[in-house]
């Protein structure tokens, strides 16, 4: 097999821990000797050990002369553990070969640098899209300080998210449903506004059966701070981390007192809580990958602000008419040419229902 088929393999196995690996990437590493994967491993849950570690552990001696090939450049830091490279070095590495270097300025090429003068050869580059689009969160966190942002959608074929009752259970199927907490499982926080949050009283948590215990910070957007106290959010605030943003001065007592954490940060230019101000505190928290949930005037202000980097769009083959509740609100674009712009990555079906991946064109 060659590089790149080594390189998918790790790939595939870092894939599997985004969302669950807190301020740290969520790193792949396979090891292979005389042709044959003999340790492998992922970043674990929280962060710690790195899969470098968890690979080298189940190769064992076998590691001597092999080749380790990583999805991120191994870490050049000794902080509570040893760095990465080190490790590697003091396994007798004889090739390593990474997708792509680590932007992080503690590593940003002394891991490389380190192994190269151990006489380790080092290969980068390979499959380096691949992993930038595993490792986005951590990348968009380090460079603008602000987690990875994806707007989950689920709408009718007239792009409706509710009737004009404002019934919205259920819209799409079971099945997409189901990917829908898959999606909250792969990120670190779901978002909604204040409007869901009344309006749906959401547990906002993944329920798929073995991955309960998954389930994403949760965040409201909350002007005014009128989120009910003996709502469901409010209820589970202390059991699953709840974090509430306000642009009001006072208030929020009864939601401090059932365990919701309460941020008050900057209005923007409406009075509502500056998404900027919003964004740079949830990084200072770890967060890496956000999903926001609606609803259509918070999906509007994040397009409009540029800080919508992924939609996953969810669409059931009903029609709900022109009274329905829009997907998205009103944007600030004045022309086709202002508009935000995305890419179709990929579509499937989830029984009835189709779901349309789009990314941000750069």
């Amino acid at each position: 097999m060659s590089d790149v088929d080594h390189m998918r393999h790790a790939l595939m196995l870092g894939r599997r821990g985004v969302g669950r690996t807190g301020r740290n990437p969520s790193v792949g590493c396979v090891i292979v000797a005389d042709g044959v994967v003999v340790g492998r491993g992922r970043t674990q849950d929280g962060g710690r050990p790195h899969a470098e570690a968890v690979a080298l552990k189940e190769a064992g001696a076998r590691a001597r002369g092999a080749t380790a090939y990583v999805t991120l450049e191994p870490c050049a830091t000794v902080t509570d553990t040893p760095a990465c490279s080190e490790t590697l070095i003091g396994a007798g590495m004889k090739r390593v070969v990474a997708a792509m270097q680590d932007p992080d300025a503690r590593t940003a090429g002394a891991g490389f640098a380190k192994m190269r003068a151990a006489g380790i050869e080092v290969v980068t580059g390979v499959l380096e899209a691949e992993a930038r689009e595993t490792h986005a969160g951590f990348l968009m966190r380090l460079a603008e300080n602000r987690p990875f942002v994806t707007l989950k959608i689920a709408q009718s074929l007239d792009g409706r998210t509710a009737s004009a009752t404002g019934d919205s259970k259920w819209i799409t199927s079971g099945r997409a449903r189901a990917f829908g907490h898959l999606l909250r499982a792969r990120n670190d926080a779901i978002l909604v506004g204040v409007e869901t949050a009344l309006a749906d009283d959401p547990e906002l948590t993944c329920r798929l059966p073995g991955q309960e215990g998954l389930s994403p910070l949760r965040v409201v957007l909350d002007t005014r701070l009128r989120t009910r106290p003996g709502s469901k959010l409010v209820a589970t605030a202390k059991r699953q981390p709840t974090v509430v943003f306000a642009a009001a001065e006072k208030g929020g007592d009864s939601l401090r007192a059932a365990g919701v954490e309460i941020v008050r940060v900057a209005r923007d230019a409406r009075g509502r809580p500056d998404l900027g101000a919003v964004l740079n505190d949830l990084a200072g928290l770890g967060i890496s990958r956000l999903l926001v949930e609606g609803g259509a005037t918070v999906h509007a202000a994040f397009l409009d602000r540029g800080y919508a980097d992924a939609l996953e769009v969810f669409t059931a083959p009903i029609t709900l008419g022109a009274s329905g509740h829009s997907a998205i609100d009103a944007l600030a674009a004045l022309t086709v040419g202002e508009a935000p712009k995305f890419t179709r990555t990929l579509v499937r079906k989830f029984g009835p229902d189709v779901l349309e991946s789009y990314r941000r064109k750069a």
